[in-house]
């Protein structure tokens, strides 16, 4: 471990913007025509929580009025002389080196190709360039850091034989020996699915997402409220007084130090931090949402086979009429009734990395794989009828895409051919047809005559991804083709019942 004062992450440029490059914080926060993040989507949500907690330490706003009041520049201005206060606490290197535990420098130091998801490693095969291990800058290492506090995979990677608090328990299995790494708390068993608001550039997205004092108390997740941002006071060790403070506070979610972590030459000292609860015991991050309604709760996990946009409705289910049961994100659900009025466009990303698991191993394999989306929203969000009639387009979308499968499997169960891999990728053809003209009825909703006359396209798109996979170039084949093709008659006449059904 080095002492010596080295790569200031609020001076060096290496957080990825999206047609700038790598800047440091204090540009990020100084110049408002930054349009979004870059890099993956786990990188994205890592850097915005980041993000979020300077913003936070720096300008929680008291209510909705004194957000207002603060604004885009307000919020900037506070950030960069909280950064400017606190310069000393950035140091990727150092004696208090950025988000890093100098006292875990006897736990066994692993490469970091091991600790990066998306990097083969042992005995996994390769399949492109991009999996293959690479020499990390210091640049990378910061990124790494701050992407492993929340997004460290469970398993055996960590070495959960060095613990930092006295008589913790927590890192060991029932026989006493180290146990596995628990999935960091930003991923969740399989991959929680982040959504945040979006404004038109990188600095007024921050400024739709900070909560407010007022609201962090009205969520009654964090018994601790706001509580202190770790770079102020990092902990001593898993269970100390610190680390319970975090694990009952905003910032704790924000930055969950859910790994401890020290760089080095080759690769970095690695255990398990923090261990915070998760959704099922009432705590979440404000980015996830969770459905309490029911007897279990449930949360929204990343399916690939599934792109967020089509969660869109779920999303928004605090807008219905019945708003008081369904999935509810905070930064949504508090941000959109704010928002409104406030800034000429508004979207919402969605995304997150989909994970599995085995023998308390967590890897990404097979269909798994990182996902984004992004959906603007039109001025009328908050109105009932827009919220209603999107979700009878989706309940019927999702009708379609059944009679594509339908349709599919039983043209080649006719031949006496192997159905169901095809019929699932003719219903997967269909919904990435449909994301072309999401975004148009996702607009028009507020006007049932327009939404109901992008149905054409939608059961084009049926009739394609159905002819894609079902070929009628024989006479046997075309039989087939003929005989099982979509009836999508009723989806076109059920035009006018919907217009008679939605709420005025």
């Amino acid at each position: 471990m080095t002492t010596e004062n080295r790569f200031n992450l609020i001076d060096e440029p290496w957080i990825p913007i999206v047609d700038i490059g790598r800047v440091s914080l204090k540009e990020l926060f100084i110049n408002h025509h930054y349009r979004a993040l870059d890099g993956n989507p786990v990188q994205k949500i890592a850097l915005t929580k980041l993000l979020l907690a300077i913003a936070q330490a720096a300008s929680t706003p008291k209510d909705d009025e004194a957000w207002v009041n603060l604004g885009v520049n307000g919020l900037a201005s506070n950030c960069l002389k909280y950064l400017d206060t606190w310069q000393e606490r950035f140091w990727l290197y150092g004696e208090q080196p950025f988000l890093q535990m100098p006292g875990i420098s006897s736990a066994s130091v692993q490469s970091f190709g091991a600790v990066l998801a998306e990097i083969a490693t042992g005995n996994t095969t390769v399949l492109t360039q991009t999996q293959i291990e690479k020499r990390l800058s210091d640049v990378d290492k910061a990124l790494l850091i701050v992407v492993l506090m929340g997004f460290g995979l469970g398993g055996k990677k960590t070495d959960n034989s060095v613990i930092l608090s006295k008589g913790y328990s927590g890192k060991a299995n029932d026989k006493g020996k180290p146990s596995t790494g628990k999935p960091g708390a930003s991923i969740g068993f399989m991959g929680y699915l982040h959504n945040f608001l979006v404004g038109q550039s990188l600095l007024e997205s921050l400024w739709l997402n900070v909560l407010t004092a007022e609201q962090i108390k009205e969520m009654r997740v964090y018994s601790n409220g706001l509580g202190t941002v770790p770079w102020e006071l990092m902990p001593l060790g898993e269970d100390c007084d610190t680390a319970k403070s975090l694990q009952a506070s905003l910032m704790g979610r924000l930055i969950p130090l859910s790994r401890f972590c020290l760089l080095t030459d080759t690769g970095l000292h690695y255990s398990e931090g923090i261990a915070h609860q998760g959704y099922k015991e009432g705590r979440v991050d404000p980015s996830v949402s969770v459905d309490y309604s029911g007897k279990d709760p449930k949360v929204i996990w990343v399916d690939p086979e599934r792109r967020p946009w089509r969660f869109l409705t779920a999303l928004l289910s605090f807008l219905g009429q019945s708003s008081s049961t369904g999935f509810n994100c905070h930064h949504l659900s508090f941000g959109l009734k704010r928002a409104r009025g406030q800034i000429k466009e508004l979207g919402i990303w969605s995304g997150g990395l989909r994970v599995s698991s085995n023998a308390g191993e967590q890897y990404v394999s097979g269909s798994d794989d990182a996902v984004e989306s992004l959906i603007t929203l039109p001025q009328s969000v908050l109105g009932t009828f827009w919220f209603a009639n999107l979700q009878l387009e989706m309940t019927d979308l999702e009708q379609l895409s059944k009679i594509v499968y339908s349709a599919t499997l039983h043209y080649f169960k006719s031949q006496n051919m192997e159905s169901k891999g095809q019929a699932g990728l003719a219903s997967n053809l269909f919904w990435q047809l449909c994301e072309r003209k999401f975004q148009d009825l996702v607009n028009v909703c507020d006007d049932a005559d327009q939404a109901q006359s992008l149905r054409k396209n939608f059961a084009g798109f049926a009739n394609q991804a159905y002819d894609t996979f079902c070929a009628k170039d024989t006479a046997r084949q075309l039989d087939a083709w003929a005989k099982n093709r979509p009836n999508l008659g009723k989806y076109l006449k059920d035009q006018n019942k919907h217009k008679e059904e939605a709420p005025a």
